[in-house]
């Protein structure tokens, strides 16, 4: 029995509203958009109508999906041929997509600490206007928890961590380098010890 094992574990994030209305969507794949044959148009025509089609097949999909889910009271479904896995807090929902393939508990265990990392970030309460109001903070704690359907962390307190710590800028005092033939000697022989011993560590 031969595995299909990739980094690639998500198809889509999506959280609605109470009523299936979308506040936040992102589709890594095209898994779940219907390939649709088009006629012989000008190039920018067929991306225009392609990209509406796309959207369209989107939102009809969100819509089915949380009918679906309201008639469910499960963390775990599958529909589609996909895997979702959902929480529903307050008057919003949250879902993650996967393949149908891909490991249950490793995608819960991924909303769910994505959404921990939320509410830190909320001061503790989660609802639609609070997300509308700090769009932006949901929005990068999912980019650092899932970038191009690859999950790339998982822990609440470094994703809070890295949403709200901006990346110190590394500033370099070109005043004190020494570019004189002695410091750039200096600088190959800390370079070449450096190296060697990264090789006897194997690395």
């Amino acid at each position: 029995m031969s595995l299909n094992i990739s980094l690639y574990t998500v198809s889509a994030l999506l959280i609605l509203d109470n009523e299936g209305n979308r506040l936040y969507a992102k589709y890594y794949t095209s898994t779940l958009e219907e390939q649709q044959p088009q006629k012989e148009t000008s190039k920018s025509t067929t991306t225009s109508k392609s990209t509406s089609s796309k959207s369209q097949t989107q939102l009809k999909f969100e819509k089915k999906l949380f009918s679906k889910i309201n008639k469910i009271n499960q963390d775990i479904i599958l529909y589609d041929n996909q895997l979702i896995v959902y929480k529903q807090i307050n008057d919003v929902t949250f879902i993650l997509t996967s393949p149908i393939n891909e490991n249950e508990c490793m995608a819960y265990t991924t909303l769910s600490n994505l959404i921990e990392a939320i509410t830190i970030l909320l001061n503790n309460s989660i609802d639609q206007q609070i997300i509308i109001q700090n769009y932006d903070l949901v929005s990068l704690a999912i980019d650092e928890t899932i970038d191009d359907g690859i999950i790339i962390e998982y822990d609440p307190a470094t994703i809070v961590s890295r949403v709200t710590n901006a990346p110190i800028a590394s500033t370099v005092d070109l005043k004190n380098i020494d570019i004189s033939e002695k410091g750039l000697f200096n600088a190959l022989s800390f370079a070449g010890k450096k190296l060697s011993e990264r090789l006897n560590q194997g690395l």
